[in-house]
C-alpha cells in the first residue's frame, strides 16, 4: 500500500479563501475541514506562514480580521510546523544559493524571495516529502518574482493548487439540509 499524499499550505491559500471563495462566514465547513486534516496529519503549514497571517495585522497594515484571528488561535504544533530543522535550514540555504544564482531573476525578486516564506516552504517539503498547496503558475520567464511552482520544478518537490488538494483528500461541501429559506 502507497502512502497517502501529505501536503504544505502557502500563505495565499489561507488569504484567497478568507477573501474570495471560502470566507468564514459562507463556507466555515472549509475552516473545519483544515482542523480536521490537520488532526489525521494529512496537512500543515509552517511557522513562517503563520508569521505572515499575523504579522501584517501587528503592523497596522491591515485592522484584525478573522484570519489572523484563527492564525493565532489556530494550536502553532499541529497546523504550523517549525522550520529550524538542521535538514530544513540546509534545504533552505541551497534554494537560495540557487535562486541568486538565477540570472533572469531580478535582484529585488531574489531579495524577496529571501524575505517571504516561500523558500522555507519549499525547503520543509523537499525534506518531509510534501506538496506544496498554492496559487501560483509556473512562469518560464519571471523576472520580477520568483514563482514557488518554478522552484519546485527545479527541485522535484510537487505541487497543487488547494482544488486539486481538496479533490485529492475527497472533501465536500455541502448545504446542510433546511439552511436555505424560500
Amino acid at each position: 500500500m502507497t502512502a497517502s499524499k501529505r501536503y504544505v499550505l502557502d500563505s495565499n491559500v489561507f488569504i484567497e479563501a478568507k477573501n474570495k471563495y471560502y470566507s468564514f462566514s459562507i463556507c466555515p465547513g472549509f475552516w473545519t475541514s483544515l482542523n480536521r486534516l490537520t488532526k489525521l496529519d494529512r496537512i500543515c503549514s509552517i511557522d513562517r506562514v503563520r508569521k505572515e497571517l499575523i504579522q501584517p495585522k501587528s503592523l497596522g497594515d491591515r485592522p484584525p480580521d478573522l484570519l489572523s484571528d484563527w492564525a493565532e488561535a489556530t494550536t502553532q504544533d499541529a497546523m504550523f510546523k517549525g522550520t529550524q530543522d538542521a535538514r530544513v535550514i540546509t534545504e533552505y540555504r541551497r534554494l537560495l544559493t540557487w535562486a541568486f544564482s538565477q540570472t533572469q531573476f531580478s535582484e529585488k525578486a531574489k531579495e524577496d524571495f529571501a524575505k517571504v516564506a516561500d523558500a522555507w516552504l519549499v525547503a520543509y517539503a523537499s525534506v518531509n516529502k510534501l506538496v506544496v498547496v498554492m496559487h501560483e503558475d509556473f512562469a518560464g520567464d519571471a523576472a520580477k518574482t520568483i514563482p514557488i511552482p518554478n522552484v519546485c520544478l527545479e527541485f522535484n518537490v510537487s505541487y497543487v493548487n488547494s482544488f486539486e488538494m481538496l479533490d485529492e483528500l475527497k472533501v465536500s461541501f455541502e448545504l446542510k439540509h433546511g439552511s436555505v429559506k424560500g
